[in-house]
Order: structure tokens, then sequence, then C-alpha cells
């Protein structure tokens, strides 16, 4: 049964990550989440939505209460819905959710999910309702589900962090192919159980195919990489000269330059089709068994307001996927990235890169 097959491979997923932080979203959060209860107000993004909605909610967040639980707070302010959250890790949160529904149906109303991938492997289940096309069509196609089941929230950019104090720019390579070449033994730092590098591998295997994958990570490893369990760790150890670079998602690096702007580090943006160009995304989904749908759906709406795209583009700097929205100053503009040709849902294959995985690395 296809859920079955889904379940098992992300509870693999779950077992493989959880001793090294599988989640991308790093930071404390745990819980159910708290219940705050204001005036609604007439946010022109979500207003019509929230006059009518009202009660409460179960959102399962892979994002960590640190980077979202404010926005979260901010919508239960604005429109009085009370929101309960389950934090926890998106892959594990998603095997949830399938094993939920192989016994009847799960309590979540939501999935907030920290990648397309584990969006990708519940809406294959059939367990996703199809959003209202305003909400769809708020995003751009290449960043959302092809079916109109989730829609992504936040953009993340796969780069090399590099460290300032030893290379520039063009002392990189033109590739992210080109780090398994024998001149970068002992110069990598990577977190092969972490959720958004699998993503990226899963990516790798639709760009390159199976062999192309491995030969990939063969030779990665053949390099004798640092292994972090995350990506702050990745990022802090570039900047501290431990390793000279690192794969990572771009955003974590603003955090340490924000405390500290001379911290020796910057990223490297690849572009032109190249799969280390990979644009990954937060998003989310309502569950076909939600019992409040129209609070679901303007729990989505709020997310995808001015003021929550503001938020992840100043606040957490993730690349805001509304139009009209810009990102922070520091990130360049996707216009100016020629990405990778890829339909998102296909990142739901976790099964097959856990297999590649534990063959070559893990």
């Amino acid at each position: 049964m296809k859920t079955t097959r889904w379940l098992a491979a992300l509870m693999a997923l779950t077992l493989f990550g959880a001793a090294a932080c599988g989640s991308d979203d790093e930071g404390t959060g745990a819980g159910n989440g708290t219940t705050t209860t204001a005036e609604r107000s007439d946010d022109e993004n979500g207003d019509d939505e929230a006059e009518e909605a009202s009660g409460e909610i179960t959102v399962y967040s892979g994002r960590n209460e640190e980077l979202v639980g404010p926005i979260i707070e901010q919508f239960e302010e604005a429109t009085g819905i009370t929101v309960n959250v389950r934090y926890g890790d998106t892959a594990e949160l998603a095997a949830q959710i399938l094993e939920e529904a192989e016994g009847g149906t799960s309590p979540a109303d939501v999935f907030f999910a920290q990648d397309a991938g584990a969006l990708g492997a519940i809406s294959n289940a059939g367990l996703f309702a199809e959003l209202d096309q305003e909400y769809v069509n708020a995003v751009e196609p290449a960043l959302r589900s092809p079916d109109g089941e989730w829609v992504g929230i936040s953009g993340r950019a796969r780069v090399v962090v590099y460290d300032t104090d030893t290379l520039s720019e063009d002392d990189l390579p033109d590739s992210i192919a080109d780090f398994a070449d024998p001149e970068w033994s002992g110069r990598i730092g990577w977190a092969p159980t972490n959720g958004s590098f699998q993503s990226f591998v899963t990516a790798l295997r639709v760009l390159e195919g199976e062999d192309g994958a491995r030969e990939w990570l063969e030779g990665i490893q053949a390099n004798d990489p640092q292994v972090y369990e995350n990506n702050t760790s990745i990022v802090e150890a570039v900047g501290s000269g431990e390793v000279e670079v690192g794969f990572v998602n771009h955003y974590y690096l603003y955090r340490f330059l924000a405390e500290d702007p001379s911290f020796a580090a910057a990223n490297k943006y690849y572009s032109d089709g190249d799969p280390g160009a990979l644009i990954n995304v937060a998003g989310a989904g309502i569950l076909e068994t939600s019992e409040n749908k129209v609070a679901a759906e303007a729990f989505i709406a709020f997310l995808l307001s001015d003021e929550a795209q503001e938020y992840f583009a100043t606040e957490t700097f993730e690349y805001p996927l509304v139009t009209g929205i810009e990102p922070a100053a520091e990130l360049p503009d996707l216009d100016t990235l020629t990405l990778p040709k890829i339909d998102l849902d296909q990142l739901a294959d976790l099964d097959g890169t856990l297999v590649l995985l534990q063959e070559t690395v893990l």
C-alpha cells in the first residue's frame, strides 16, 4: 500500500536523523504550543477569511518554535483562532501523519513542513485537501504543489559557505560536482543525516540520475569530509577555520553575521541550472481530515500575507515567495539565478535517497 511505503521510508529517515538533528530548522522548540486570544485585525490579505474563521486548529510544525513561534502568535492575535502546535522533526511528523492515517485520521489540521520532500510524501499518500486557488496562485508554480495541495511559504537556497580568511569566491569550483575532486580532500564539512542535505541528494538523483548522485557522494566521501550534525555547526566550523567549505542552506550564515559582522565566512550561490543552485521551500498544506478547514485556510492565508512574508524576509533571512515582497538586502535576487529545473514534488522519494546514503556514506 502506498501509504505504508511512505511511512516506512519516513520512519527510516527519522531513525537515521534523530541522533544528528535531522531537522533543518535548528534550535529549541518542543511541546504543544501556547494559546493566546485577541481582537481580530483588518489585515488586508486575510481579513475575509479571519472574519469567517473561528475556533482552534492543530498544526504539526517541522519548523522549530524559535523560528515560527512569533508569527504563529501574530496569527492568533490577528484572528482570535487558537493554534495548538506540535513541534518536531519534519520527517518524524510526516511519518506520524501517515501512521495516524493508517489508523483512521490525524488530529492535525495543517502540516507546516521544512522541506518539499515531506510535503510531497503526504500529497502522494492522498492526505492533503486541495487548496483554494487564491492561495496556490500567490506563489510561483515551481515553488508549490503542481496539484494545488500544498504551497511554499518561504524559500531556502542551497549554498557553499566558505572561509573568507583562506578562500575567495574565485577559488571555488564552478559546479557543486567539482567538490568531489581530490584537491578538496580534508577541506569539506557536511551533514549527511540532515533533512535539507537529504532533500538536496534527492534532487541530485532526479537531475543526475542514480549513478551520478552515487558518484558524487562517493567522491565527497573519499575526500574525508568532516561530519557535523546540522547546518549551524557547519557554518560555525567554517567561520572558525576548522574546515574551509560546507554544504548548507543560505540563511544560517546571516544569523552569525547579524551577531558578528566580522564573522569570517561568505556564501557561494550557484546558478546556470547547477544542482548546487537548488531552491527548496518550507511549505504548508491542509489535511483532508481537518475538522476546521476554514480556520486552517485562514492560517495558510496569513502565512502568505505581507506581514508574514516580511517576517520571513527580515527575521529568518529566508526568501519570501509572494510577489512584491523583497528578500533581505544581503541576498541575491532569485531572478538573477538560473535554477535547476525540478518539480519539488519529486523530492518526496526519500526512501531511494536513504538507500543510496546507506550504501555510500551512512
